[in-house]
């Protein structure tokens, strides 16, 4: 397997738990909308440029991911899931008095789609180097104290 389809696509050569792995963005979205509908999650008001609590439970959960060899891909979908459940509470449950479809093409514009999508690639980026250097500094670890107590 190559480099690039390694961290693209994760090192874990055994499909099964891949699969169950692409779950997560889509749970996500609907743990970040539930929680945003609960009022567990609270937008900061004002022009929001970023839900924080939606990008924080996005980057911990791809941090996860990394840690557990997936690729940066997975890594970008589940920030964006997370992010794009914050955009659909404040479209879908936050703009009482439109009928739904308006409040479904607001939530569907290509503009706001992409912007979530550039914080989502940025976030997921972050969130998987630090996945990826918390499992390599782990490997390690494991590695030198396995040969100390091999001496």
């Amino acid at each position: 397997m190559s480099l690039a389809r390694r961290v693209l696509l994760g090192s874990d050569p055994n499909g099964s738990p891949r699969r169950r792995r692409l779950l997560v963005p889509p749970l996500l979205f609907l743990v970040s909308l539930a929680a945003y509908a609960l009022g567990l999650f609270a937008h900061a008001g004002g022009v929001v440029f970023l839900a924080v609590d939606a990008a924080t439970l996005g980057v911990l959960a791809a941090a996860v991911l990394a840690y557990r060899r997936a690729g940066i891909a997975l890594a970008w979908a589940t920030v964006y899931g997370a992010l794009l459940g914050s955009n659909a509470d404040h479209y879908l449950l936050g703009l009482p008095g439109r009928h739904l479809g308006e409040r479904v093409a607001a939530l569907v514009e290509v503009d706001g789609l992409v912007f979530v999508g550039v914080e989502a690639l940025a976030l997921g980026t972050v969130a998987w180097i630090a996945g990826a250097v918390a499992r390599r500094a782990v490997d390690e670890l494991r590695d030198w104290r396995r040969d100390a107590s091999a001496e």
